[in-house]
């Protein structure tokens, strides 16, 4: 049984046939509508459900035309993390796709403007990312954008502050098992299309391998 102060964020990307031109290893976050539905419904009926969040990254149109309406028909919410650079491009979310969001009751974060490894960028690339990102969307949503989601979950010591440093209150990586509600970074457990029910299982109960753990800590904590 997790703590009071634990969660477990389950992590979406896009679902159903894609309307954009995917990157390279992207499809492998894509899923099918049903299998989408059915990992909703366990998260529903889960007698753990509150201790359950829910996420998105990348602002991909199935979040309004998918997502947000089966959300809503199981009383579930979520918080959608958007790429400030594609908003209103084919495939993507657009302002007032965004705005519709906001009136379901889910919540908007920031995932930067491109999609770029942010441990890569210089101080002032990072700052573009962060503060354009939060600036934009706040101008859409007409409420404070207050976290943001670590493209690729690639993140280090500088990435971390810069967050912090632009007014962010949490940052969303995808190192996978339980976050504390309390703390400022939060890993989250991204929904891959072949996901075996017996790993949803483990993802929805905070379990995650040793060796994962050890796999994220070298991927994303200590790279610089």
């Amino acid at each position: 049984m997790a703590r009071e102060s634990e969660c477990r964020i389950i992590n979406f990307h896009g679902i159903g046939e894609p309307l954009r031109e995917l990157e390279p290893g992207e499809a492998d976050y894509w899923l099918t509508r049903d299998r989408f539905l059915t990992i909703l419904d366990r998260i529903a009926s889960h007698p753990e459900r509150k201790r359950i969040s829910i996420t998105f990254d990348d602002g991909n149109a199935s979040d309004l035309l998918i997502a947000a309406p089966e959300l809503r028909r199981r009383g579930l919410r979520a918080e959608f993390f958007v790429l400030a650079g594609r908003i209103g491009k084919t495939g993507s979310l657009s302002a007032s796709d965004i705005r519709a969001l906001i009136a379901m009751e889910m919540r908007i974060g920031s995932h930067g403007v491109a999609h770029r490894d942010w441990t890569r960028l210089s101080a002032s690339e990072l700052h573009y990312e962060l503060a354009a990102s939060k600036e934009q969307l706040e101008g859409i949503c007409g409420c404070a954008v207050n976290a943001a989601s670590i493209p690729f979950g690639w993140y280090n010591a500088a990435v971390l502050k810069q967050i912090r440093d632009t007014g962010y209150r949490a940052a969303y990586s995808s190192g996978g098992g339980t976050a504390e509600i309390s703390e400022f970074l939060k890993p989250r457990n991204s929904m891959r299309s072949g996901i075996a029910d017996g790993t949803l299982d483990e993802v929805l109960v905070g379990q995650i391998p040793f060796w994962r753990r050890l796999r994220n800590t070298a991927r994303t904590k200590f790279r610089v």
